[in-house]
């Protein structure tokens, strides 16, 4: 039997994370003439449990099935949420967080990525990354002003949305007077819509299904089960990194793999962060205290914030899904006898809104994400897998898009095997609550809508007598991420950036940071779609083009 051959050590480029950014901007260098190594701690992801949309479920509601591809992350315990910790899921497989998330894609919107530019991150405006998307995109509707066709990443809406996902709608519109949008990721996000997903012909579209298995760039060469331990720094500049060998195909043991021209983290707003403290680059007291030698004193982990979500669920006649387990082994035989015909084939997330509190400015400042499941109450907080209510039903989240609350991410030890210490500080800020709670009571007023002819039954969490008060001290115990944590290495020109607008680690040469760790405020919905344009943008400007 041939041997297989060892992995390379030496690259023009060497990429940490094959995730949502990681993917893109190694693909795109590639692309080049570049050669690339993409180094990735996790697993393949050519297997059924990442492939199909719909796997999402039972991934992060069964404990021994999410252990095969998240790192486990938990936060230290959050003071203004009853001392909760609170799970931190990070994809630890090939496609990073973007193989295991629920593929709602969503831009953001166009005013954030002004408000960036405002600060001083030039090519970053509304525009410059518009281009950027369509670039990235093969969207169903085709290419537009706004929108791409024939991009690395297949973007289509569900086509056998739920009954209820479609009265949710119109619901939205009738009692709120939320405008019914074709395309939410267009010129206006204001308004209800049926949610668009990076999935086609029942296939997760990760950003390594787009931008490594079906570009397949030459000069691309995807190590994983490969731990980054350090940067490897020589006179102030990176000239690659130490990793640990986790599968078969390495050397075994520790290695250096050697950029080039750059390195390049892509290991996301944890990832990226820790490898650069373990590095010597961070707060300078921080990396004393632990004994790394300080080669440069930055706020490395600071600016950390995250989108927040509440569920209401209710009971409907107007869903047929079923969260147990008898209903979920149908759909997944129906699966493989027919690909792409089951509920599987699918993001589990149907419909999403843009709407405003009191508390808005410009633009929305509340998200609703519908699901037309059952949803865990009160929390996930345990590793355990929880039992839903078995009646079909709609759930509603709640989502807090613009977070005022700052948090932090530290190091536990100098151990680059050890997680850090992810304190998001939730709900420091009091408007952050009251997002959520005026968001609940929307909710409740889109669900009593006519559209729904009576198809709902009953508020089955966290029950309709929970209002004013009662409600916001629910609400401290039913609160969970979106998942959605950035902004730990943030882009700016100012003395409280990481990295400059040109993702360049400033003090550093040879290093750059391309993922969501550099955005200096969140975007207004899910991040991934973000991630990806990132890693675009982030090719753009290692390769002179902006």
């Amino acid at each position: 039997m041939a041997k297989t051959p060892a992995y390379s050590s030496e690259a023009d480029y060497v990429v940490v994370g094959s995730g949502s950014s990681g993917a893109a901007i190694a693909g795109r260098l590639a692309q080049s003439g570049a050669s690339v190594i993409v180094v990735e701690a996790g697993k393949s992801d050519e297997q059924f449990l990442v492939k199909k949309p719909g796997m999402i479920g039972p991934m992060h509601a069964v404990p021994e099935i999410k252990a095969r591809v998240d790192w486990g992350y938990y936060s230290v315990p959050q003071k203004h949420l009853l001392d909760r910790r609170m799970p931190v899921p990070r994809g630890k497989v090939v496609g990073g967080s973007s193989s295991i998330n629920g593929m709602v894609y969503v831009r953001g919107n166009r005013a954030n990525y002004d408000a960036w530019a405002a600060e001083g991150n030039t090519g970053w405006d509304a525009e410059t990354v518009n281009a950027a998307y369509r670039r990235m995109e093969d969207f169903e509707d085709g290419a537009n002003d706004y929108r791409g066709a024939g991009g690395p990443i297949r973007i289509t809406r569900n086509h056998t949305p739920q009954e209820g996902s479609l009265q949710f709608i119109q619901a939205a519109s009738d009692q709120l007077g939320a405008k019914i949008l074709d395309d939410y990721n267009a010129e206006s996000q204001e308004g209800v819509s049926r949610m668009q997903q990076n999935a086609a012909q029942g296939l997760r579209y990760s950003a390594s299904r787009g931008y490594i298995h079906h570009l397949k760039p030459g000069g691309l060469e995807l190590q994983s089960e490969t731990l980054t331990r350090r940067i490897v720094l020589e006179h102030g500049r990176a000239v690659g990194i130490e990793v640990e060998d986790i599968s078969k195909k390495g050397n075994g043991g520790r290695r250096t793999i050697r950029a080039g021209r750059e390195v390049i983290l892509s290991a996301g707003f944890v990832g990226s962060a820790q490898l650069l403290m373990l590095s010597g680059i961070g707060p300078a007291q921080h990396l004393k205290d632990h004994g790394i030698e300080v080669v440069a004193d930055l706020p490395v982990g600071d600016n950390l914030h995250d989108h927040l979500f509440h569920a209401l669920t209710f009971h409907t006649t107007t869903s047929r899904m079923r969260g147990n387990a008898f209903f979920f082994a149908r759909g997944v035989a129906k699966e493989v006898a027919r690909p792409g015909k089951s509920f599987l084939a699918n993001s589990v997330f149907e419909a999403v809104a843009f709407l405003r509190t009191s508390l808005a400015g410009d633009v929305p400042d509340l998200q609703l994400h519908l699901l037309p499941w059952s949803y865990v109450s009160p929390n996930q907080d345990e590793p355990i897998r929880h039992d839903v209510d078995p009646r079909t039903s709609l759930t509603v989240l709640s989502t807090l898009i613009y977070p005022r609350s700052r948090g932090t991410l530290r190091l536990k030890d100098a151990d680059p095997t050890s997680a850090p210490l992810i304190d998001f500080h939730y709900l420091e800020d009091p408007d952050d609550l009251t997002v959520l709670a005026e968001g609940s009571e929307m909710v409740r007023e889109i669900m009593r809508g006519g559209a729904f002819g009576g198809a709902v039954k009953e508020e089955i969490h966290p029950g309709r007598e929970l209002t004013g008060q009662p409600l916001r001290d629910a609400i401290l115990n039913r609160a969970t991420s979106v998942y959605h944590g950035v902004g730990t290495c943030r882009m700016g020109v100012d003395e409280l950036a990481v990295v400059t607008p040109d993702l360049r680690v400033r003090g550093v040469e040879g290093l750059r940071v391309c993922d969501a760790s550099i955005m200096p405020s969140i975007t207004g919905g899910n991040t991934n779609a973000p991630a990806i344009m990132i890693g675009e943008r982030g090719a753009d400007l290692v390769l002179g083009r902006s």
